[in-house]
């Protein structure tokens, strides 16, 4: 297979998985030997085994990062420092896409970015809201979510000093209420206790800033 036909056959997808590419051709073995050559000759870019991007020069769609990182590691959703940056809460620009999966942790270092993955219980996999761009549908933890997986998963020990040294802003994107609910479905009172104290934190801040 030449590579104009191949950019035929992949026409539309940003992000190429040979597994699912390959039941769709006469030679399968032949395609993965050639997708290998194309590899080698920096014609595609290999992320992991078995998923591929096109190299720059021959992509017809804007890659979408946080769609990537969901086809990497399947199930996951973006959370943590990418979602709260990715909300406006942080001021510093979060460049690693670190998510949550019900599998295995693992970090993948790729040309196109560094995708990091945290493993969650399944019973703490929820919290996730869908974004598309270009057709390619991203998860990323809701606001409130990203906030309570940070504080479990880095395990901070939470006060209103370390919120202020988090820089933490535009608290009016968190709902106090949500974020109480879903920090009841924690099950843990010290995350239930992380929440009220944000709460509070939340409430101060915004009172500060009407006077300002």
């Amino acid at each position: 297979m030449r590579i104009e036909e191949f950019l035929n056959l992949t026409a539309g997808l940003s992000v190429i998985e040979s597994e699912i590419l390959c039941t769709g051709v006469p030679s399968p073995a032949s395609l993965k030997v050639q997708l290998s050559r194309w590899e080698k000759a920096g014609k595609i870019i290999q992320l992991k085994r078995g998923v591929y991007v096109m190299a720059e020069v021959y992509r017809k769609v804007e890659l979408y990062e946080p769609y990537v990182a969901g086809v990497l590691k399947k199930p996951s959703y973006i959370s943590l420092e990418k979602a709260l940056d990715y909300h406006g809460l942080i001021p510093e620009s979060a460049y690693v896409y670190t998510s949550v999966t019900t599998k295995r942790p693992g970090k993948f270092v790729t040309k196109v970015g560094t995708f990091d993955y945290r493993h969650i219980k399944e019973g703490l996999f929820w919290g996730y809201e869908s974004v598309t761009f270009n057709r390619q549908t991203a998860f990323f933890a809701a606001p409130e979510k990203a906030l309570l997986d940070y504080f479990y998963l880095r395990k901070r020990n939470i006060s209103e000093g370390y919120l202020a040294g988090m820089r933490l802003q535009n608290v009016e994107n968190i709902d106090p209420e949500k974020l109480l609910g879903y920090a009841r479905r924690f099950n843990s009172p010290s995350m239930l206790r992380a929440a009220e104290i944000t709460v509070k934190y939340m409430s101060a801040f915004q009172k500060e800033e009407k006077i300002l």
